[in-house]
């Protein structure tokens, strides 16, 4: 058993709630795969009328709960979508395609403005510094140990820890009591989500945190109602003592977005392909005519925060991509091997040992695997390995057309989704 995964021959070494977590989200692409053939037959109807409620943790049935295999692309959007509309007309699973696409949408709104991201990582390292003296670090405190004493802020917080996910409605309510109520720092928000999820994702997370504060849409901030946690709840909650104004946070314009960079040219000859958490479906990638060599991977769940993540996102993130390292080995017929150390010189440690001057990665889009892509670029080059980025088409076709809301960008949803060769019926 690979040494990245949380076992250790038949004896589970139990992190607290690893349990809970791998109940509902076993990190392997069999899992996945399992777990969209049961959700295909509901992707339609049911899904439209039912989706906005929370039924708790204990009943996930009204949604995919495919987020956490999607974000580490242990499913592809593409695959997801297809087997979805080979089941159901566009119309009658639009809802959850157009669920689908807002997460494409994000990441391709901050591939075009990648100072969003920046901004909010430089100011999550200057807070947290501050977490234990600032005037609203009590508060901080309770908050993230569920001692508020509004009921349904504090369960949601237990839940977050112990499943490592939320339903997407209740994380509105969370961010929205976390800002508006709460008075706290809106990137210590996103922050604890981005520790905590298993589908925490940069861009998603990062820009529906602004959405709620009203920055990613200038003075459009979302507001939790008392009436409208109880009603989507099915009465779990009943919450007193919620803000009843949510007035939008400012701060300075970002950059005018930038052009997507053309894709990359497809990769030729004997290649090492290096796999990391954002993509872990090798198996699709395009790589052209290249002659896969030698098969590495690594993480560092850990860069999501200066504050680290949570032992589950540890978990969850190292077994998917030892998974996904397995079945590289299998498809290609190469040995594959962690690497446990993520620096340039542990890439061309291997690199060498592999004869290989070219390796080939999944395209990192902006967050932290980014960073170290960037970090490590030039070091590469410089001792005669190139690095190619493999970005798929969903990525190229689609976000080109981010620049605006996502409203224009669902308009082409039709297109983008014949553009892949997906029948829409």
């Amino acid at each position: 058993m690979n040494r990245w995964q949380p076992f250790e021959g038949n004896n589970v070494i139990l992190r607290p709630y690893y349990r809970r977590m791998i109940e509902q989200f076993n990190p392997t692409r069999g899992a996945a795969l399992a777990a969209l053939a049961e959700f295909v037959p509901r992707a339609g109807r049911a899904y439209t009328l039912d989706r906005n409620h929370d039924r708790g943790p204990e009943d996930r049935s009204n949604v995919s709960a495919l987020s956490p295999y999607l974000r580490h692309r242990l499913l592809t959007e593409s695959e997801v979508v297809e087997a979805v509309l080979q089941r159901h007309s566009l119309a009658a699973a639009e809802k959850f395609v157009q669920e689908v696409f807002w997460r494409t949408y994000w990441k391709g709104w901050l591939e075009l403005r990648p100072e969003a991201w920046r901004r909010y990582r430089r100011e999550v390292e200057t807070l947290v510094p501050d977490i234990g003296t600032a005037e609203w670090s009590n508060d901080y405190a309770r908050a993230c140990e569920a001692r508020t004493g509004i009921e349904c802020f504090d369960a949601w917080v237990t839940e977050l820890a112990e499943f490592g996910y939320l339903h997407n409605h209740t994380r509105m309510w969370f961010a929205s009591i976390w800002i508006f109520t709460l008075g706290l720092p809106w990137q210590l928000g996103a922050d604890l989500f981005y520790r905590q999820l298993l589908d925490g994702d940069a861009a998603s997370n990062t820009l529906s945190w602004r959405w709620v504060a009203g920055l990613q849409t200038a003075g459009k901030t979302y507001l939790a109602r008392p009436d409208n946690i109880q009603r989507y709840t099915d009465g779990r909650f009943s919450p007193t003592g919620l803000a009843s104004f949510a007035p939008a946070l400012a701060e300075p314009a970002l950059p005018p977005a930038r052009e997507l960079e053309a894709a990359p040219g497809l990769p030729q000859g004997r290649v090492g392909l290096l796999l990391h958490e954002e993509d872990l479906h090798a198996e699709s990638l395009p790589l052209g005519n290249a002659i896969v060599h030698a098969i590495a991977g690594w993480h560092r769940a850990a860069d999501r925060s200066p504050l680290g993540c949570s032992d589950s996102v540890a978990a969850f993130t190292s077994t998917a991509v030892s998974d996904g390292l397995a079945r590289a080995s299998a498809h290609f017929g190469v040995d594959s091997a962690p690497l446990l150390e993520s620096d340039a010189s542990a890439v061309l440690a291997w690199a060498r040992e592999s004869g290989v001057t070219t390796i080939v990665i999944p395209f990192a889009p902006v967050g932290p695997v980014r960073e170290r892509v960037d970090g490590m670029s030039a070091e590469l080059a410089s001792a005669g390995v190139s690095l190619i980025e493999a970005r798929r088409q969903w990525d190229s076709v689609a976000w080109p057309h981010a620049g605006r809301g996502f409203f224009p960008f669902r308009e082409r949803i039709p297109k983008l989704l014949r553009g892949q060769g997906i029948r829409t019926q």
